[in-house]
């Protein structure tokens, strides 16, 4: 059973203890404290030491304000390495070293006292208890912090110069205001502040005995501050792991380098950029250890087995690199692909589900040679297939969890070399019709978008669309006009595929209750006295059906709906994947 030192302390008794060593190791991440955590922080001591504004009202002898855990453990060099609460613990810092400066000049005995207790706090003292002011009790070697030298300098000088930009500076400079202004405020009770900072806010220290405890005491707690995503624990085990091996500085380059490609292209999902490169990677791993269980596990649960063992060795960074590589190219519609697999990966940025993301990002780690490149026939082949399974899946089997139980098995056949073909899970033509058929396509269900985007790209003109373009449904016959006119024997024609299109936003706005012959001039681009107006995203079919027709009617709806149904189902046949 591994030991914990546990014992809860003042801020005095903590940073002043003599053995108290404190490390920001380089796997955290930078500071990030604001002016809003820095301000709740400063309102929450302010109202703790002098309740309903008055200094009397104070028990020294009783009253506490508990600041939260503290999780640590001893590293080699004797530090306390903190694993949680460095947001905190370098906030309270650069606070104790405002208050310090202001207090330098003053006289009193109070004051004086109190000033000596904070140097202890920020500096190392020598046996007669003054204070070395070149080593400090704390240290930041953060990897990613190119401002961390700021940090130290503020803590050494007490000044944050105009020139520093930091974070650090920041904050330094917001409680060097509040100071003031408490000053200003009560000048006769100024000493009482820092004191009770000091003596009655307390802190809940707990030292691990290793890193590994530390982490796993941090995964049950809450941090009040920023807590740590599950990959910053995967990226403290690989730090070890390269540390072992003498490659240290080379895997921070790395890392770094790997955040920055990872924010670029998953900045949109929910969640951490990287945390979703490692669900990727999560999913590859499953599928060559031959898991099909449909309950996936968590992501930190997955990788910490047996030691974090996944992790530890040095194919983890070189796969994680290259698949961050691979979802950049698509990201960015690179080059590498040709236009006609551009355009399949654009129709599957709008799937109903995320799935085939990692349904692809299998099918590249299997499939790329030795120059992380895909066949292109074969990739498009696998597309094609992807799109029209997980398109028609939908209308009978909604929702991803029941997408689960068929793509576990084909991600398992495709890491052992094999071709997709859901052979266990072939689709019945006469249920995939009905199912299309008796949909509602209301703009809100995932598939109605799905289902255009794909619709689009089967018109062979159609030019490649920036994948960061923000589309939106339009309807041709518009429901304002509904409104008005009551043309249309059915009012639910106005939700069928036959009436509805992709569109750019400002496009989409632009068009939104004109007649059919004045959203034509939208769909074609068109000479206004402001110069040419051009639609920057070209639906083509919407050009044709803009040169074809005077207005469109509920039969041209119904004509387009039905052509849009019997195309898809022809496409899903073409894959073979009907019974």
């Amino acid at each position: 059973m591994s030991k914990l030192n546990i014992d809860q302390k003042t801020i005095k008794e903590l940073f002043s203890d003599k053995k108290s060593d404190f490390l920001i190791p380089d796997y955290q991440r930078p500071y990030a404290w604001g002016e809003a955590e820095c301000q709740t922080l400063w309102d929450d001591i302010f109202s703790f030491a002098f309740p309903e504004g008055n200094a009397d009202n104070f028990d020294s002898d009783n009253d506490e304000y508990f600041l939260g855990p503290i999780v640590t453990f001893k590293n080699s060099n004797n530090k306390q390495e903190i694993i949680d609460g460095q947001q905190r613990l370098t906030t309270l810092m650069l606070l104790l070293r405002a208050f310090y400066s202001k207090l330098f000049n003053m006289k009193d005995d109070n004051t004086k006292k109190t000033k000596e207790s904070i140097a202890a706090c920020i500096w190392k003292v020598d046996e007669f208890d003054n204070p070395d002011k070149n080593h400090l009790k704390i240290d930041s070697e953060v990897s990613t912090d190119e401002d961390k030298e700021e940090f130290i300098s503020i803590l050494k000088n007490g000044e944050a110069t105009k020139t520093m930009k930091s974070k650090y500076a920041d904050t330094f400079r917001f409680f060097e205001i509040r100071i003031q202004e408490f000053l200003n405020e009560y000048p006769s009770y100024f000493a009482f502040l820092p004191n009770r900072v000091l003596k009655n806010c307390i802190l809940l220290p707990i030292e691990a005995e290793s890193q590994d405890t530390a982490l796993r005491i941090f995964s049950t707690l809450n941090d009040r501050g920023k807590p740590l995503s599950d990959t910053d624990i995967f990226k403290a085990q690989l730090y070890k792991y390269y540390s072992l091996k003498g490659e240290k500085d080379e895997f921070i380059s790395r890392w770094k380098e790997l955040e920055l490609v990872s924010q670029q292209i998953f900045s949109s999902k929910s969640g951490s950029p990287m945390d979703e490169l490692f669900t990727k990677y999560m999913y590859y791993l499953r599928a060559k250890q031959g898991n099909r269980n449909t309950t996936t596990e968590a992501l930190r649960k997955f990788f910490e087995k047996n030691g974090y063992a996944l992790l530890k060795n040095d194919q983890a960074l070189n796969d994680l690199e290259v698949l961050a590589s691979f979802w950049h190219s698509v990201e960015t519609q690179s080059n590498v692909f040709s236009d006609r697999v551009l355009k399949q990966l654009f129709v599957l940025n709008y799937a109903p589900n995320g799935m085939w993301s990692y349904f692809l990002s299998v099918y590249f780690m299997s499939n790329r040679n030795n120059e992380n490149e895909l066949d292109e026939e074969k990739l498009y082949v696998f597309l094609n297939k992807t799109i029209a399974f997980i398109w028609a899946y939908s209308f009978i089997r909604p929702g991803v969890n029941a997408l689960r139980t068929p793509i576990y098995p084909e991600m398992i056949n495709i890491v052992n070399g094999a071709e997709i073909s859901f052979n266990d899970y072939l689709l019945n033509e006469n249920e995939v019709d009905n199912g299309i058929r008796n949909y509602i396509f209301t703009n809100g269900r995932p598939i109605t978008k799905s289902m255009l985007a794909w619709w689009m790209y089967q018109e062979p003109n159609q030019e490649l669309i920036n994948i960061n373009t923000k589309l939106e449904i339009e309807h041709i016959y518009p429901k304002k006009r509904q409104e008005n006119e009551k043309s249309l024997s059915d009012k639910n024609s106005l939700e069928k595929l036959g009436n509805k299109a992709l569109l750019e936003e400002k496009i989409n706005v632009r068009a939104s209750d004109y007649r059919f012959t004045d959203k034509a001039k939208y769909y074609n681009g068109f000479e206004n006295d402001k110069g040419v107006y051009k639609n920057g995203t070209q639906d083509e079919e919407l050009v044709k059906l803009a040169s074809k027709y005077q207005d469109y009617t509920e039969e041209n709806i119904l004509n387009r709906t039905e052509q849009i149904y019997s195309h898809f189902i022809k496409f899903v046949k073409a894959q073979n994947l009907f019974k």
